[in-house]
């Protein structure tokens, strides 16, 4: 085996990592952060002559598979681009003697779609795959096809430093797996005693305290300092605040959308004591020379997909255990460090172990497309760690049918070839195919970072501006507006159109044309269904209609970053065969009442309605269901008859009769059934109060359960005078009123329903005023009218008030009747 210049950890394992991938051509390695998995193994497999063809390293970023290449391509003594090589997107250096090539992930992909057989290439490494990156897991996913299908000899090994090996190994066929144990040097953690205070949500606090903590380190230590942030904004802020209290330390930020110059000039020895801010982007496969503290902020930016809104937004973060782990060791790379972290020790144990992968929080548009390229719909039948879920994997699918990628079938259209074969998004590839001439501006432009620091817009057009003439624009970051223009020189459109900006956004992002909402505030309908708003004062919000290509998904409405006015004739130009005449019947809820319009609509915009005359009555009717359902039975014009008759039916089937329940609730549901055929042609309220409830409920019932209502429940029984007495069903129990003397003779309680109840009987004097309630009739003859009788003869004297009012006549006269 070769030798090396300086011992590492992983070369106690060396050996048992060629050995295994001898016999199996396949593994995987497991070794903790500052093993030197990433600067030894490509080298020992190339040493070993196991394979004749090319070894492929892939990295998760550019500046890591830089670093990586210029340090292996230092082992062999040579430049880049001879032993050693890279390719990343727009930038290789390599030859036809290159055995070792280190490639960012993206890369593979594009390689295996080009080449399925990957001819050339004996073995893939795939660095930092804890990482769980969406193109490492398509990537590792792909090779395995290849190994099954059509190279069986094409090794691969997987290397992490916090993932759990084993259900990678049962992917990949239960693999063999490697497991490193050493660490460099030790490394002591520094927890906060109490958990620091969060004064507001927009980061200050977080700031002051970092910078104070990155002093404290500074303070207590030796040695230069790497201390990570989430982000640029927070990187910027504690730089400003430090620079004049740290003037010997040389401070420098780190993040991913830097230059690769300055970035170089972070990482690179220095003579004096430096401090690096970074991002995420310093976790792994990096050796920061000279770092022996670390300060860890605890907290990570990650872009969380949506699928029910089909935006991603950035969110903070906790940072995971694993994440802590590989901040941690980097303090132990060249000599015993210290690792001062921003959390309490009781803090630690609420950590998530891991982040989910990004497989489960990320756009999947162009993971969809690769798969359709590779000839798939469906992701089950392929060998992912975790498989997507179905909702995003369906919001992807929808998006490439937006953009023409995929037909209806999601099968792979022409133009999706062409979008597949561009190292961009889907999105971006749709405008490069169709715009000329600005296409590559633009979609650099689109894809990149806001290049002003601060603006009181989000349009579009003003970033337009700086690009092209940024001296006419303030607060423009010109090394921000530098890598843009670099960008757009890789890019090349091909289409043939001359398209404006708005047209070349709306080209991208088909789903996401706004038409302004009316009422306060700026906020806006998306031709997704989505809904978005702009902010207060930004002159973009006077658009009446807009592109959005730039939202924080969050909240019903999501928050527009960036976007750009576009008129309503440029989208007819740019889609004219998505602009629909649709008929619509609705009931309004505004306006309380059924509005029949004809609509000109561009997804879920409705650009122009006119009156829909010839609206057929039934389809009018069935809006007025939803009416009368959204506002409730209770606004139909219900009679005192037809209340009654509902009563009746309820109480009967409260006793167990077999009739269809009529309750409030069981009548909505079957409003459709009942109340539909009777709402034909009825559009407002007004008409609606016209309506004859009582014939209305009489449908209700066919004939014979008629017949069994009027039998067992009837709306009057007959007084023994023959008067008519209504029953109260809505009373319990049922009751009826009537005057005391039209009673007189009746020996027999009145009884209603299958199981015979007793009716209450409200006994009303002469001037029909409530005198007594029974439910006896009879007892009440024989104990309590005595009393009644006592106290009613000398206040209505011209009524009769006999002794015996079981044997009296009925009456509903004044004078005394003759007595039987």
């Amino acid at each position: 085996m070769t030798q090396f210049a300086f011992p590492l950890p992983i070369d106690d394992v060396l050996d048992d990592v060629i050995q295994k991938m001898r016999q199996h051509t396949q593994c995987v390695l497991q070794a903790p952060p500052g093993a030197g998995k990433t600067t030894r193994i490509p080298i020992a497999l190339e040493s070993a002559e196991i394979f004749s063809g090319k070894i492929l390293m892939l990295e998760p970023r550019r500046l890591a598979a830089r670093g990586a290449a210029t340090r292996l391509a230092q082992h062999y003594g040579d430049a880049l681009g001879q032993t050693v090589g890279y390719r990343m997107r727009g930038d290789s250096k390599t030859s036809a003697i290159t055995k070792i090539e280190v490639i960012t992930e993206g890369i593979l992909t594009r390689m295996i779609q080009s080449d399925p057989e990957l001819t050339g290439v004996s073995c893939v490494i795939f660095d930092e795959f804890h990482e769980r990156s969406l193109n490492a897991d398509l990537g590792l996913a792909l090779c395995l096809e290849i190994r099954t299908a059509l190279r069986d000899d094409l090794a691969i090994l997987v290397m992490s430093a916090t993932l759990d090996a084993a259900p990678v190994a049962a992917l990949m066929g239960d693999a063999p797996i490697v497991t490193s144990q050493g660490k460099s040097y030790p490394v002591t953690p520094h927890h906060l005693a109490r958990p620091w205070a969060q004064p507001n949500q927009r980061g200050y606090g977080f700031v002051q305290a970092m910078a104070a903590l990155i002093e404290t380190a500074a303070a207590e230590t030796t040695g230069s300092i790497l201390a990570f942030l989430p982000g640029e904004g927070e990187i910027r802020r504690v730089q400003a605040l430090l620079e004049p209290r740290l003037k010997p330390i040389h401070i420098h930020p780190l993040f991913g959308a830097m230059p690769f110059a300055d970035q170089r000039r972070a990482i690179e020895p220095s003579t004096s004591r430096k401090l690096v801010l970074a991002t995420s982007i310093a976790e792994t496969s990096l050796t920061i020379e000279d770092i022996r503290v670390v300060v860890d902020g605890g907290q990570a930016r990650r872009a969380r997909f949506d699928a029910g809104s089909g935006m991603s937004r950035l969110v903070t973060e906790r940072v995971t255990r694993a994440e802590a782990t590989q901040r941690m060791g980097r303090a132990g790379r060249v000599s015993a460090g210290t690792c001062y972290k921003m959390w309490t020790k009781g803090e630690e144990g609420g950590l998530l172990p891991f982040a989910p992968p990004e497989i489960h929080s990320s756009d999947l548009s162009a993971l969809v497309l690769e798969l359709a390229a590779w000839g798939t719909d469906d992701p089950s039948a392929m060998p992912f760690l975790d498989q997507p879920r179905p909702t995003d994997f369906s919001a992807a699918q929808d998006v490439l049918r937006q953009l023409g990628a995929l037909d209806q079938g999601n099968r792979l259209t022409k133009a999706g070839e062409e979008m597949a074969r561009l190292p961009v998004h889907p999105r971006m590839a749709k405008v490069l195919l169709s715009a000329q001439r600005e296409a590559p501006r633009a979609v650099a432009l689109m894809e990149a970072r806001d290049i002003l620091t601060s603006a009181d817009s989000g349009d579009l057009t003003l970033r337009w501006k700086a690009l092209n003439n940024p001296r006419e624009v303030p607060r423009v970051n010109l090394a921000a507006r530098k890598r843009v223009l670099e960008t757009a020189k890789r890019l090349k459109g091909t289409g043939t159109d001359n398209l404006s900006l708005a047209q070349m956004a709306a080209l991208a992002y088909p789903d996401r044309i706004g038409l302004r909402r009316t009422g306060k505030g700026a906020r806006y309908l998306l031709s997704g269904g989505r809904g978005a708003e702009v902010a207060d004062g930004d002159p973009l919000g006077a658009s009446r209609m807009i592109v959005a290509t730039d939202l924080d998904g969050g909240g019903a409405n999501a928050r527009l970053r960036l976007g750009i006015a576009i008129t309503e004739a440029e989208v007819l130009g740019l889609y004219p065969e998505r602009i629909e005449t649709r008929q619509r019947c609705i009931w309004s809820k505004r306006e309380r009442r059924v509005l029949a319009q004809e609509e000109v609509c561009f997804g879920a915009l409705v650009l122009s309605a006119k009156n829909w005359k010839d609206c057929d009555g039934a389809a009018i009717g069935a809006a007025m269901l939803d009416g009368v359902l959204d506002l409730g039975l209770d606004c139909l014009p219900w009679s005192k008859a037809s209340r009654l008759y509902l009563a009746r039916i309820n109480r009967l089937v409260s006793e167990g009769a077999d009739l269809p329940d009529c309750s409030p609730d069981a009548l909505a549901l079957r409003a459709q059934e009942w109340l539909l055929p009777h709402l034909s042609g009825i559009k407002t309220m007004d008409a609606l109060a016209k309506l004859d409830m009582g014939m209305i409920v009489q449908g209700l019932l066919d004939w014979g359960q008629n017949e069994l209502l009027n039998q067992l429940a009837p709306a009057h029984i007959l007084a023994p005078t023959g008067t008519k007495l209504m029953v109260d069903y809505a009373s319990e129990p049922p009751r009826i009123s009537v005057r005391l003397q039209e009673l007189f003779g009746m020996t027999t309680h009145p009884t209603i329903g299958p199981k015979r109840t007793a009716l209450l009987i409200e006994l009303l004097s002469p001037a029909h005023r409530p005198v007594q309630t029974t439910a006896d009739l009879p007892n009440f003859w024989a104990t309590s009218y005595a009393d009644v009788r006592k106290d009613m003869r000398g206040r209505y004297p011209r009524h009769p008030w006999p002794e015996n009012p079981a044997e009296a006549e009925p009456t509903r006269r004044v004078k005394h009747p003759r007595k039987r």
